[in-house]
């Protein structure tokens, strides 16, 4: 599934978070780990939203890229100002499960609400790839819609979204992640609609590295 109306997506998402977006993805750019000069990594960037608050998060000596399958997308992501002091961001076309970047070649990886985008037979495949493309030592931050538990709940989601987002199996991220080859740190909620995971590539940091 790919997004094909960015400007809708956008408007969606301010009314689904009911004005606590921006608060929101400012709390999971921290949450992320990354520090000042890191290279960032957003797998299925979208509009770019999260991968401009990660630019906020390790400033101009940072570098940070989002990738996404769908054109729409990326065109619009590439229009948006970002905040002085940021990082230069950089988009590509890509999919999530096999990604045209090198090995080890980021500190930091995020991903926010594509996994549930995904068959469930590619989102191992994906994982993998972050695994792949990030340096031992280096950070993952995965970010997923958290469906309501009441019935209502889901059923006022299924018919605003999709199935994917109402019966989102959140409780299966922390065995997929593991089974990608990373160590979980943690995880939690960030209100209304997010849950999140952080861990971790095991190995050493590289040299010169924090």
């Amino acid at each position: 599934m790919t997004i094909a109306t960015p400007r809708a997506y956008e408007l969606f998402g301010g009314l689904c978070f009911a004005g606590r977006r921006r608060a929101a993805f400012a709390r999971l750019a921290g949450i992320s780990g990354a520090e000042t000069g890191d290279r960032v990594l957003d797998v299925g960037c979208g509009t770019g939203y999260l991968t401009r608050h990660m630019a906020a998060r390790v400033g101009p000596d940072g570098a940070v890229t989002g990738v996404d399958p769908s054109p729409p997308v990326l065109a619009y992501a590439r229009r948006r100002r970002q905040r002085p002091g940021s990082a230069p961001c950089t988009y590509r076309e890509g999919i999530a499960e096999s990604l045209d970047l090198p090995d080890a070649s980021f500190d930091t990886v995020v991903t926010s609400l594509m996994l549930h985008h995904l068959p469930e037979d590619l989102r191992p495949a994906a994982l993998r790839e972050m695994h792949r493309v990030l340096r031992p030592g280096g950070r993952l931050l995965v970010v997923e819609f958290r469906p309501p538990k009441s019935r209502l709940g889901r059923h006022l989601v299924h018919g605003a979204t999709s199935p994917a987002m109402s019966h989102n199996r959140v409780d299966l991220l922390d065995g997929l992640i593991a089974d990608a080859g990373f160590d979980i740190r943690g995880s939690g909620d960030v209100r209304p609609w997010l849950c999140y995971v952080q861990a971790v590539r095991p190995g050493a940091a590289d040299p010169g590295r924090r």
